[in-house]
């Protein structure tokens, strides 16, 4: 039996240096960062001050919503929902002549409702727990971003969440790809959601010392495989895809923008944080996702690396490009795009694919923001400086996580 053949048609995020994603990119591309101190709350006395924070955002000027509906959802919902209604209507599909059980959701998120926890948290110890919300249960949940979208747009197939931290987004778009090729459903609204900017949130990854403090310079923090690098800088957003069966796709003329080839995963099983210094695992992941695409590493023309800024972290990737790619590594062309916006954790699989298909489109790979000296470690076909423009068919996609989660996605200019 042939597998069924998967295309984007939509792509949306909510950054820190915008929404609309044809803006967002040339803002990327031109190596603009969206790092800045924090601002919706006091952070003075903390030791991380900065973030990937997007400001002012308002998800009822997005959305023809009830306002009361936005009250129930949690900030990383809000930020899904929002790309979400993006991605859909760039794609022009018209669920009412779809069948709803035939479309569904898979969005992945690394922790969630932090912010609604946070505050109830407050209000149970000052005010006592019959102030707790009613709603809370509902705000924090990782599936409720899932869950609004599926129940915003009335889809009733195949709805889910994904919860393997940094991996989250790309292994939502690879488990809703995976849906479609095996006929559980003709279409996804897919991607990852996070909302982590918050007291509790930072306080806790800086304790781990896993993010950079160059609070004195924001623009200049998130530093993937530079020498100086000193940790990743934490981001808020989404990025969404909607994906669907080529035919179905055809069908209703839509504009195809790529189409999803291959996903791959493997886990590390050796440390809850720490990756496998020798990126042993992440490469079976990629090399995974090149069986499932049936091509080899001379097709790959740019990836979407990982590249957080953890000096650990960009180095086991690099080994893992190495060891899958072996001599043809000096030929693919790598970048990090969290240098311009920090780390959206659950979220950066969604975004990064998305700028995966704008690679494609455009013909260009994006710089790595703040790259001056490229670490030993971190020997690749790196993009510094200038973004490049070059011919561009097949994109890779890396996400790598705590726990050792490991993911890869391939996307592909349609033949």
């Amino acid at each position: 039996m042939s597998r069924r053949r998967v295309v984007v048609t939509g792509t949306a995020v909510v950054t820190a240096l915008g929404y609309d994603l044809s803006e967002v990119w040339t803002r990327v591309c031109n190596g603009q960062s969206g790092v800045t101190l924090v601002q919706r709350f006091d952070c003075s006395q903390f030791r991380v001050r900065i973030g990937g924070e997007i400001k002012d955002f308002d998800a009822l000027a997005e959305l023809k919503i009830e306002s009361k509906v936005v009250r129930r959802m949690d900030r990383f919902a809000q930020f899904a929902i929002v790309a979400a209604d993006r991605a859909i209507r760039q794609s022009g599909i018209d669920f009412s002549k779809l069948d709803p059980y035939r479309c569904g959701v898979l969005i992945g998120s690394g922790v969630g409702g932090l912010d609604e926890l946070e505050n109830q948290h407050s209000l149970l110890f000052d005010r006592g727990p019959e102030r707790v919300s009613a709603f809370m249960i509902p705000k924090i949940m990782i599936n409720s971003a899932s869950g609004n979208v599926s129940m915003h747009w009335g889809l009733r197939g195949p709805s889910s969440a994904v919860a393997t931290a940094c991996a989250s987004g790309a292994q939502a778009i690879g488990n809703a790809y995976r849906m479609i090729q095996s006929g559980m459903a003709d279409v996804m609204v897919t991607g990852g959601s996070e909302a982590p900017l918050t007291p509790l949130g930072i306080a806790g990854f800086a304790r781990m010392n896993a993010v950079s403090q160059r609070n004195q310079t924001p623009e200049l923090a998130s530093r993937p495989f530079d020498r100086d690098r000193d940790g990743f800088v934490m981001a808020e957003g989404a990025g969404m895809l909607l994906i669907e069966e080529l035919e179905t796709a055809r069908r209703r003329g839509a504009v195809i923008l790529a189409e999803v080839v291959g996903y791959g995963l493997s886990s590390d099983g050796t440390h809850m944080t720490a990756p496998d210094e020798t990126g042993t695992a992440a490469a079976r992941a990629i090399h995974a996702a090149l069986q499932d695409a049936e091509l080899n590493v001379e097709q790959v023309d740019y990836i979407n690396a990982h590249g957080t800024g953890t000096p650990l972290g960009d180095r086991a990737e690099s080994l893992a490009i190495r060891a899958v790619f072996a001599d043809q590594t000096g030929n693919v062309t790598v970048s990090s795009t969290k240098g311009q916006l920090g780390h959206l954790l659950g979220a950066s699989g969604g975004v990064e694919s998305a700028f995966c298909v704008k690679a494609i489109e455009t013909q260009t790979a994006p710089p790595t923001a703040n790259l001056r000296a490229v670490d030993d470690g971190c020997d690749l076909n790196l993009v510094q400086g200038a973004a490049r423009d070059m011919p561009i068919r097949i994109a890779m996609k890396n996400s790598f996580a705590f726990g050792g989660h490991n993911a890869c996605l391939i996307f592909a200019a349609l033949d």
